[in-house]
């Protein structure tokens, strides 16, 4: 995780209030701010191919995905901070003191970076799994193609799965399946030198 933002110690609604007036994104942690940089572009195509996947696997069904401007936020463990992909089922559950900020997600995605990875897999992990709402966290890899799913088991227990290139793998809280090719199929590299825009004259 990065620097904090200010050295001082912020209660919510200042957050709030700053958050609200800044350009950038910022995750509050007990009371610190912390801003949170943007990617690169791979993990933006791959954070738009898992939520264009699960937002077709979902259509008809009382669920909504969101992407990286959802505020999530955890009062068990002090946080406010903001995920890929999020999914909520059912409705949309807002925290009393901010009403942008959901507290029911099903599912959260994360792209790992180079930069939040054992951040992701760590302490922000440790965050979601205290969720009450929240059954899978998912992991993106940038290096490799490769998808992880921490699942939570009838009694709170949380179970591991891993699909890489060549297979799948089911988020059975939502019933949608994540194909790993297809979510790190990249069309511009099959048609790199091909394409011209509509109306465009080669020379």
């Amino acid at each position: 995780m990065a620097e904090a933002a200010t050295t001082e110690r912020l209660v919510y609604a200042e957050y709030l209030r700053q958050e609200r007036q800044s350009m950038l994104k910022h995750q509050w942690v007990s009371g610190e701010m912390f801003a949170m940089t943007g990617g690169t572009p791979e993990h933006a195509r791959l954070q738009a191919a898992v939520a264009s996947t699960l937002a077709a696997a979902l259509a008809g069904k009382p669920c909504a995905v969101y992407g990286a401007d959802l505020r999530i936020r955890s009062r068990h463990t002090d946080i406010a901070t903001y995920a890929d992909v999020t999914v909520v089922c059912g409705q949309l559950e807002t925290d009393p003191e901010d009403p942008d900020a959901a507290i029911n997600p099903v599912v959260v995605v994360e792209v790992l970076s180079p930069s939040t990875e054992a951040y992701d897999r760590g302490d922000k992990a440790a965050h979601y799994r205290r969720i009450p709402a929240l059954r899978e966290y998912v992991l993106v890899a940038q290096d490799s193609r490769r998808i992880e799913v921490f699942r939570r088991e009838d009694g709170g227990r949380w179970e591991f799965e891993e699909a890489s290139a060549g297979q799948s793998i089911r988020l059975t809280s939502i019933d949608a399946e994540l194909v790993v090719d297809e979510i790190y199929a990249n069309p511009l590299e099959a048609s790199a030198g091909s394409y011209q825009p509509s109306g465009s004259a080669s020379c």
